[in-house]
This record gives structure tokens, C-alpha cells and sequence, in this order.
């Protein structure tokens, strides 16, 4: 809708009208239709039907333009109409091409300093569009094709374009920048051309890249030509191949042998080929090559360790000097693509071969002796402390280890036959000194086994502390394992068990009544140690009814035994022998000098004193008087201490 303000009223809102009689607001058509032919024309009214001015002849050029030369007598015929042909239509498919070049620099490189590109300049006459393309060139690395796409160009900056009337031979045109070089056309542009009248200048020639046509040129070989026949040799020798008999001896790398070949060299071509020698059942697969029929170097001219021989080809620029058929005799060795051949013998064409051409008549077999094997040391690895020893052991003898041998008579006699010892830890922790172990030996397999008996709120859960199992004396060695025995279990003695020590205290009496009865499979000093620790208790037995102390022993023995546990207990010196026999003192009230023994050993304990001991407890053993009295006066000779006066007056009563 179309509106203008009142005269003298600004172009607001409500200050404007719409023109009634506009009623039309489209576009005008600007694409017409003449004797068949499609073309565009400009348009004579706007929108609303307004006419423009912009696009049409004034009056007075309409005058001009009707004029008509008048002859005296008569006016003069118009002349028919030609025949209207759009621009589109008659100038279609019809395209000027220029051969030109542009010149570019190449700044990062040694080799050139700039590139002259080739290019085809092409003019669409219906339109008056240009494109520039060059010719694509394989592994050239440049970006080639259609380096300007097809459009109107602009020649410059007030808008003009390029037109063909600007391009003739022998000129430079600048387009985006880049200046190309024209130096010819096609004849249908050098015909279109000179009909319109332009004067065409001489053709120039094309400007080639310095570098392609460097890099086109053949390199120069100065190669003097061989005086030997190839051909004379291949007719002379076709068909004729020395045989000889070689082997490898790669006995010095890991699991090599010695193995032999076969060495065929080709006298037609000087080639060689080593093939295997394939046996039936020898472990191998039936691959008949090693090296296959080639020309083998035997000097390089400056064999480089970068060159990479591996996937390129070895060519004679490279080799010094060939193998050939002298290089090959019996009892020599040759080194065939690093492999060291020792030829053993050759068959009969060769020898007479050798004999003829070269006058060699030595032709010696040299007898090939294997060379023993070298007895390896079996090395066993140290004990890791995962199960049985004989066990573990098994697998470094086999990949499918069997399980060790067991002695099945053993089992049978000496089944449920257990020898039980009371031990004591050694620790440097009072709570560990206190505890006590029931160790088992099972005379049927030679296993022991540690048990822990509870004590109620003493701390430590016992139960299982060693499953059943055989343990090794410290020293012993893989290849020399000693385990302990019966023997070894003496009271007193020490064993030590994965790192931790247990002293033996006791044992039960089947220990002693079983090494008796088999007093011939134990030493004499293990008996001798059970029956003094046994004898106390034998006496006990007989005074077990009575309340007098026990007199069973003699006072040397006592006195003897005393001195041994003074020397002891001088390693404790944390003990107060003062404050030991105030304890004692004060406990027995009564001044019998006799106490119960559950409360003797619970004030030794409370006093620290080392009742785990061996010497301490043999010294108890002989205190003892019945089996729940002790008489404290004779332990505490023991723990020597200047004694108040009432307890002189009791020992001296």
C-alpha cells in the first residue's frame, strides 16, 4: 500500500493517505518473448502502475530518432524489421581461449626460486564471464584445476569488467592480483577476433617451468660398455650347476644346531641357490629354500648401515664385486648373506669342473664331527615357602609334576602314633613369654603341628597357630633339606619354626614310654633329657598323698641347680629379688613356708619372673611338695636378698 504525507506535514504515522486509485502493487515483468526467443527487458512502470522515467527516451530523443531522410518527390520506405536474436542465443557455446602463464615465487627452497604455471584464459561471449584453468599435472603437489571460477571479472575498482575487447596476444592482464602473461589463442578466437575488427599481435612462445624440464632431462651416465658376452656364456653353460655340500654350524646362539645345506651355483648366470636338506621325522616343515636363486654380493663399494637394504634392491652401483665360481672350494668356509657355510664336499661335475677350468685336483672330503652338547647345571631355585618342599621341588624337574613319592609302610605302622611337647614362645614381649603350645609330631609323615590351648581374658584368641606340616632345620638348602626329627625334640632345646622360636618345657610321659620302647632309634642323650625331666614326677607320684615336703632330691643337686638359676637370672635385670621375697612373705600368712601352686605360679607371674625357663621350671619341679605345694623357701634361695628379721627367724626354725 502506497501513501504520501499532506503537503507541509511530515511522513508520520497518521499525517498520510493512500492514494485510492492505486489498486495495483506487483512487480512489472521484466522477461519477454520475440520471434520465439527468450531475452530480458527493462521495466516502464514501478509498483502501483507508476511510470518510471529512469529507463526511457525523452521526447525530444524519440523526435530524433523518428526522423526520416525525405526525397523531393516522395517519402521513403521503412525498411522491414530484422530478424531478433538474443545475445544468449547467438553467441552460445561460442567461447575465446587464450593460452597464457603466470610467474610464482618460491621462497623455501634450494633448488628453485620461482615457478612458471601454464594456464587456459577462457571468455564466454554470452554472457562476458571469464574463468582461469590450468592443467592438472599427477604428483606435481600443487593445488591445480579451475583456479578462477566462471564470473564477470572486474577490470577495476569503478566497477568495469573485462570485456574481449581488452585481450589480444602478447599483453598482461591482472586479475585478482596476479598478473598473467597471454602469449597465443585458438584459431576460432583469432577469427573471431580479426572479424570485429581488432588487430591481433604476433604469437609469443609459451614460457616452460626451469625446474620440470631440469628434473625431464636425463641424468648422464658415464658407463664404459662391458666387453663380456652374456649371451656366449648363457648358450655355453645353459643347464650346467655346480653341486656342493655345505653346513651351518649355529651352535653358539641359543637353541641352534648344526645343519646342513646344499649350495647349487648357476654357471649360465652366475647365480647362487641354498636349499635345506629335509630328513623324515627331524621336527622341521619341509621348506625347501633358504636363499632363492639370486646374484650374491661379496664386497660392497660403501656399504652405509642406514641403507635399507630390506626393501630396496641391491644394484651393481652398490656391489664392488660378485660371488662367482672361484670363490666356492672344499674345505673352505663362505659367508653367504651373513651365514657362514663350511663346504664339506661337492659332487663329481663340479670336481671335474674345478679340474679343467681352474687346475684344482685337491678334493679332500672333510669329515663333519657333531660336537657333544654341553651338559647345562641344573640350577634350583631357592624355596619360596609355599607348600611342601618335595612338592614345589617337582616342578622344576617336569612340566607335569607328579607328586613325591610316600613311605605307604610308615604310614601304617606309625598311624594316630602323636608325640605332644609343651613349648614356650621366645619373645621380647612379656604378653608372648606367657604363652604356652601344645606341639604335635606325627611319627606317620614326620609333620608337626602347633596348637594354642584358650586362656580366658588373657587377650590372645588361640586355637590353630601351624597347620600340619614338615619344617626344615635352619641351614638347610634346597638341595640338602633336613627336616626335624624325634631326635631333635629334646626338653630344653630350642626349634625354630618360620622365623619364630619355641623353647620345648615338657612333653607327656607316651613320649618317653615310646622312646624306651624304641630306644635304639633315638640318641642317648634325648632319653637321658625326658627321664630327668620325667624323674621328679615319678617321685612326686609316690609322695603324692603325703603333706611333707618333698625330700627326693639331695641337697648338692639343690644346691647346684640354685647356682645355675642365679647365673640365669642375672640376664633379667629388671628383676627386684627384694621385692620377691617381700611378695612371698607376704602371701603366706600362716608362715609355713608351703604355698598352693596355682597361687605360686600366678605371683611369679605377677613379679615377671621367668617361669618358661627351663632351669626354672626343673627348680619348681624339685620345690614341690605333693602335686598342688610348693615350698617358696627353697625357690627363693634362688633370688638372693638380705631377708627381714622375722623371715631369718622362720628359715632359721
Amino acid at each position: 500500500m502506497s501513501s504520501e504525507p499532506g503537503p507541509g506535514l511530515p511522513f508520520l504515522p497518521g499525517c498520510a493517505f493512500r492514494d485510492p486509485m492505486k489498486t495495483s502493487f506487483h512487480r512489472s515483468q521484466t522477461l519477454g518473448y520475440k520471434n520465439g526467443f527468450a531475452f530480458s527487458r527493462l521495466p516502464t512502470v514501478g509498483i502501483g502502475r507508476e511510470r518510471l522515467y529512469v529507463n526511457q527516451l525523452s521526447q525530444a530523443e524519440l523526435d530524433e530518432l523518428s526522423k526520416r531522410p525525405m526525397l523531393t518527390y516522395r517519402q521513403a520506405k521503412q525498411a522491414p524489421p530484422s530478424g531478433f536474436i538474443p545475445a544468449h542465443v547467438a553467441f552460445d557455446k561460442k567461447i575465446l581461449k587464450f593460452d597464457a602463464y603466470f610467474q610464482e615465487d618460491v621462497p623455501l627452497s634450494a633448488e628453485e626460486h620461482y615457478r612458471i604455471r601454464q594456464v587456459a584464459i577462457y571468455y564466454y561471449l554470452e554472457d562476458d564471464s571469464m574463468s582461469v584453468i590450468e592443467p592438472v599435472v599427477q604428483n606435481s603437489g600443487l593445488l591445480q584445476g579451475k583456479l578462477i571460477r566462471r564470473h564477470r571479472v572486474p577490470k577495476n575498482d569503478g566497477g568495469d569488467h573485462y570485456h574481449w575487447k581488452d585481450l589480444n596476444r602478447g599483453m598482461n592482464i591482472t586479475m585478482y592480483g596476479r598478473l598473467y602473461r597471454i602469449v597465443d589463442c585458438d584459431p576460432f578466437t583469432q577469427v573471431f577476433l580479426e572479424s570485429q575488427g581488432i588487430e591481433l599481435n604476433p604469437p609469443e612462445k609459451m614460457v616452460f617451468d626451469p625446474y620440470t624440464e631440469l628434473r625431464r632431462m636425463p641424468m648422464h651416465k658415464y658407463v664404459t660398455p662391458s666387453d663380456f658376452d652374456q649371451l656366449k656364456q648363457f648358450l655355453t653353460y645353459d643347464k650346467q650347476v655346480l653341486r656342493f655340500y655345505a653346513m651351518w654350524d649355529d651352535t653358539d646362539s641359543i637353541f641352534g644346531e648344526n645343519r646342513p645345506y646344499i649350495i647349487h651355483y648357476y654357471l649360465a648366470d652366475d647365480t647362487v641357490e641354498v636349499r635345506e636338506v629335509y630328513k623324515q621325522n627331524d621336527g622341521r616343515d619341509p621348506f625347501p629354500i633358504l636363499i632363492k636363486r639370486q646374484r650374491l654380493p661379496k664386497t660392497f663399494v660403501d656399504k652405509k648401515k642406514t641403507f635399507p637394504s630390506c626393501v630396496l634392491e641391491i644394484s651393481d652401483q652398490e656391489v664392488l664385486e660378485w660371488y662367482t665360481a672361484k670363490d666356492f672350494a672344499v674345505g673352505k668356509s663362505t659367508t653367504l648373506l651373513g651365514r657362514t657355510f663350511f663346504i664339506y664336499d661337492c659332487d663329481e661335475f663340479t670336481r671335474n669342473f674345478y679340474r679343467d677350468k681352474f687346475g684344482i685336483t685337491d678334493f679332500q672330503p672333510v669329515e663333519i664331527k657333531k660336537k657333544p652338547l654341553e651338559e647345562v647345571p641344573q640350577v634350583i631355585p631357592p624355596y619360596n615357602g609355599f607348600g611342601v618342599l618335595e612338592d614345589s621341588l617337582q616342578n622344576c624337574f617336569s612340566l607335569l609334576p607328579k607328586p613325591p613319592r610316600k613311605d605307604v609302610i610308615k604310614m601304617l605302622e606309625n598311624d594316630h602314633r602323636v608325640l605332644r611337647y609343651q613349648v614356650a614362645l621366645e619373645s621380647p614381649n612379656p604378653e608372648d613369654r606367657k604363652r604356652r603350645f601344645i606341639l604335635s609330631y606325627f611319627l606317620s609323615n614326620d609333620m608337626i603341628s602347633i596348637y594354642e590351648p584358650p586362656v580366658r581374658n588373657s587377650g590372645i584368641i588361640g586355637g590353630k597357630y601351624l597347620g600340619k606340616t614338615r619344617v626344615a632345620k635352619p641351614g638347610s638348602t634346597t638341595e640338602n633339606v633336613m627336616y626335624y626329627e624325634p631326635s631333635d625334640l629334646t626338653i630344653g632345646s630350642t626349634i625354630e619354626v618360620f622365623g619364630h622360636r619355641f623353647v620345648i618345657t615338657d612333653a607327656d610321659e607316651y613320649v618317653l614310654n615310646y622312646m624306651e620302647s624304641n630306644a635304639e632309634s633315638f640318641p642317648t642323650a634325648t632319653l637321658q633329657s625326658l627321664r630327668d625331666h620325667f624323674r621328679p614326677r615319678q617321685v612326686l607320684k609316690e609322695t603324692a598323698k603325703s603333706d611333707i615336703p618333698m625330700l627326693g632330691t639331695s641337697d648338692q643337686e639343690m644346691d647346684e641347680l640354685i647356682v645355675q638359676v642365679r647365673e640365669e637370672m642375672k640376664l633379667h635385670k629388671y628383676l627386684n629379688n627384694k621385692s620377691i621375697q617381700e611378695a612371698f612373705l607376704q602371701c603366706d600368712k600362716d608362715g609355713s613356708g608351703i604355698l598352693d601352686k596355682a597361687k605360686f605360679l600366678a605371683l611369679c607371674d605377677s613379679l615377671s619372673v621367668p617361669t618358661n625357663s627351663f632351669l626354672v621350671n626343673k627348680l619348681i619341679d624339685l620345690c614341690s611338695c605333693g602335686e598342688d605345694k610348693i615350698n617358696y623357701r627353697d625357690f627363693l634361695r634362688a633370688f638372693p636378698c638380705d631377708l627381714p628379721p622375722e623371715a631369718e627367724e622362720q628359715d632359721q626354725q
